[in-house]
């Protein structure tokens, strides 16, 4: 590792990690892109995603990287995003959060069915299951 890089610092790394296992769980594709293209180019100070707010004065910039989604799961669930701020003097990267929280928390917490290939929430299936539902009827 050379000293130009970048070093990841988490805000709750149980929470972090939990949420990471369950995209690896539940997406493989955003997982393998997330741990093998995304990280080692944050590490080399390639900030990638949108920049989402800049701190001069405590010299940060978050950012929010969209991970590859399924369209359903995204119209079901929402788009899955990495959340990170910058700390540009320090040379450290805050991995903050992954979204959406709620289904990726509860698909660590439990197994979770699927309807028609979308992961469904155990707390509102009935939900979750009419919009599949519905967007299916509606052609996505």
């Amino acid at each position: 590792m050379t000293t130009n890089s970048y070093i990841f610092e988490y805000l709750d790394e149980n929470d972090f990690r939990k949420k990471e296992r369950s995209v690896r769980k539940y997406n493989m594709l955003a997982y393998k892109k997330l741990t093998f293209n995304y990280y080692p180019e944050l590490r080399k100070g390639n900030f990638l995603g949108e920049e989402i707010s800049k701190d001069e004065k405590a010299k940060t910039i978050s950012y929010e990287l969209k991970l590859p989604t399924d369209e359903l799961f995204a119209k079901v669930h929402g788009e899955i995003r990495l959340h990170y701020t910058v700390y540009t003097e320090k040379k450290v990267i805050l991995l903050t959060n992954i979204t959406p929280e709620g289904i990726l928390d509860e698909g660590h917490r439990a197994e979770l069915s699927t309807y028609k290939g979308v992961m469904v929430s155990k707390t509102d299936p009935e939900r979750d299951m009419f919009k599949i539902n519905l967007l299916n009827m509606l052609g996505k």
